[in-house]
């Protein structure tokens, strides 16, 4: 049987949010016995034909439903838009309404990480709607407890809900080490906590 892993799903535009997917995967990774799935989801067109290339021409590759399905964990992240997450991935959230149906989530931990460029531009809002289609799906949540020390020091992202990443107005600031530290910390919780749970399913391929 292969290793379970935990599927490190996000959208990123321009590149912080890709940042911390790193870096919650390696976080993942320092738990033995599960492993993780870096995933992203291509950004929606404004016009009525896709025009997306089926492999993204660098980076992790698209997200399949059934990499979804079969997942031990889900550790989702997006940049704040308004508050809110990404259409990007709200999108394929949205189209998941089959692992609904056969419970195929229930059970399983997940996790949420954003970045907004504007220090109060929305990171706990946009933590909370990325939780409400998983809780829909019956997952347990797990957010970051204040065992954590970045979380009582930190003076850009981290919060209680999830981690998160203070990018800047130009998107350039880069994650501090607390930051970095805090998505590692959210990544181990998620694989631990797959573990301790029995999600084994694994990849059936």
């Amino acid at each position: 049987m292969a290793e379970p892993y935990i599927l490190v799903l996000y959208y990123s535009r321009h590149g912080a949010t890709a940042a911390m997917a790193s870096q919650v995967a390696r976080g993942v990774e320092t738990i033995a016995g599960i492993g993780a799935r870096l995933r992203t989801v291509p950004a929606i067109s404004a016009t009525c034909e896709a025009v997306e290339d089926t492999i993204p021409a660098d980076g992790p590759l698209y997200c399949e439903l059934d990499e979804l399905a079969a997942c031990a964990g889900l550790v989702l992240g997006s940049p704040t838009r308004f508050g809110n997450m990404a259409a990007p991935l709200k999108y394929f959230l949205d189209q998941s309404s089959g692992l609904w149906l056969s419970g195929a989530l229930i059970d399983k931990p997940a996790a949420v990480f954003t970045s907004t460029s504007s220090l109060h531009g929305g990171q706990e809002s946009t933590l909370l709607s990325m939780l409400l289609p998983l809780l829909h799906h019956g997952m347990v949540v797990a957010g970051l407890p204040y065992s954590e020390p970045g979380l009582m020091t930190a003076t850009a992202g981290g919060t209680p809900y999830g981690a998160s990443h203070w990018a800047g107005p130009d998107n350039q600031k880069r994650l501090d080490p607390q930051e970095a530290a805090l998505c590692r910390a959210l990544g181990a919780r998620v694989g631990r906590l797959a573990l301790s749970l029995g999600q084994h399913s694994g990849d059936a391929s």
